[in-house]
């Protein structure tokens, strides 16, 4: 060695686990895996969601997101905001079996994997460090993995916590990677506006900005009896963080608790035949996404919205847990019949699969063979879905209902 030569020096395996959660979060991962399964919307406006005035935008291409597109808006909102924008449908099954696959490359790198949705997971790999390297050397071998074996690109955040990890990957999007080491953490907390913390809206800012609280900084050096007149509980919660502190630990294999879907109508409904039909395209939506996820819903739930916007919901209990549409679609109808005549029109309704459990269990048998027949067509209804789009094939009672005249194939121009 030459004289006067230094070489770097490892950090020590404990300085390195104690970075070691992650947060990974795919970058619009709807249109993400729209654009792979279609390139030639790659770099064009998109928003995916239904194109009824009154539903909300599920998620938005980067160059919508320059408009001011944002997830949740109303869809009437996001097309003026961006009137040249293409209007995708959703195809949650599709979503499913790529996040099913996301999720098990995660498992590549640790088995503490917190699933948070579909497209965003925590990853505890501070067991991983001594075989995979630095954290950070994970996180780039992640996302090297993620873009060449699914086509869709992430962003990583690396903290010492689950809250700052968080944090990070919101703030390397798209496609980043940023990482706060924990002696770092306070000093990069504080630099940031308080809106930054969990819990605090629009409305908490507001509150806080009176008692001149701008910043994580301010916050973090506020009386606690201040914060808690102000905020109750959740004000002491809002410091803890403010100073990096954080317990929880990253949970693994924490399954979904229901799923479904709702709809609201372009006019406010009164017809039964209508909210029935709606209840049936529902219920062949959420069966299918079921499927995707392995699962089988023990209880179905309907929900209904009046025109009032009162909210109204009503659930009832399966003898066997069931991933059929048909199955799913005659107990909610039974719901719908049993509140009798209703008090106002209908501006929204909802169908749920809770008390969810694992697929494969025992099946109803019937002396017909009525339930495998319906299994077995919704079965082949999701291989034509998969294929060619969900306006590919659908149930008669579905076709020339005048929503689907509202709403755009699946794959417009293909």
């Amino acid at each position: 060695m030459e004289s006067g030569a230094t070489r770097e020096r490892p950090e020590p395996l404990d300085e390195l686990r104690r970075r070691g959660i992650l947060h990974v979060d795919m970058d619009a991962f709807f249109v993400g895996v729209e654009q792979r399964e279609r390139p030639e919307l790659r770099g064009r406006l998109v928003i995916v969601g239904f194109p009824s005035e009154r539903s909300v935008v599920l998620s938005a291409s980067y160059e919508a997101r320059a408009y001011g597109v944002r997830s949740a808006m109303p869809m009437s909102t996001a097309q003026r905001l961006c009137p040249a924008a293409i209007i995708v449908e959703p195809r949650h099954r599709l979503y499913y079996e790529v996040s099913r696959e996301l999720m098990a490359l995660f498992g590549e790198y640790t088995d503490l994997v917190e699933p948070l949705s579909v497209d965003e997971a925590f990853l505890d790999v501070s067991g991983a460090v001594r075989r995979l390297g630095a954290p950070e050397r994970i996180a780039l071998s992640i996302k090297s993995e993620v873009r060449s074996r699914l086509g869709l690109t992430a962003s990583v955040g690396v903290a010492a916590t689950k809250f700052v990890a968080k944090i990070a990957s919101a703030r390397s999007k798209p496609d980043g990677l940023l990482v706060i080491r924990p002696e770092e953490t306070v000093a990069y907390l504080h630099s940031l506006p308080v809106t930054a913390l969990w819990g605090i809206g629009g409305k908490t800012a507001e509150v806080l900005a009176r008692l001149g609280i701008h910043t994580v900084a301010d916050l973090a050096h506020t009386p606690d009896s201040t914060l808690q007149r102000a905020l109750g509980s959740s004000g002491l919660h809002a410091k803890a963080l403010s100073w990096g502190l954080d317990d929880r630990r990253v949970t693994p294999h924490r399954e979904e608790k229901s799923i479904g879907a709702e709809e609201t109508f372009a006019k406010d409904v009164v017809d039964d035949g209508v909210l029935r039909r709606e209840l049936l395209r529902l219920a062949h939506r959420v069966a299918s996404r079921l499927r995707s996820a392995d699962m089988e819903a023990g209880t179905v739930a309907l929900k209904l919205r009046y025109a009032d916007f009162s909210t109204l919901s009503r659930s009832r209990s399966l003898t066997v847990p069931t991933d059929s549409a048909q199955v799913l679609f005659e107990e909610a109808a039974r719901l719908l019949a049993a509140l009798g005549p209703r008090p106002q029109s209908v501006r929204l309704v909802g169908l749920r699969g809770e008390r969810l459990t694992r697929g494969g269990g025992g099946v109803q048998l019937s002396l017909e063979r009525r339930d495998d027949n319906w299994r077995t067509a919704e079965q082949a209804l999701d291989a034509v879905t998969a294929r060619f789009g969900r306006s590919s094939l659908r149930p008669a009672s579905l076709l020339d209902d005048g929503e689907d005249r509202r709403r755009p194939p699946e794959n417009p121009g293909s």
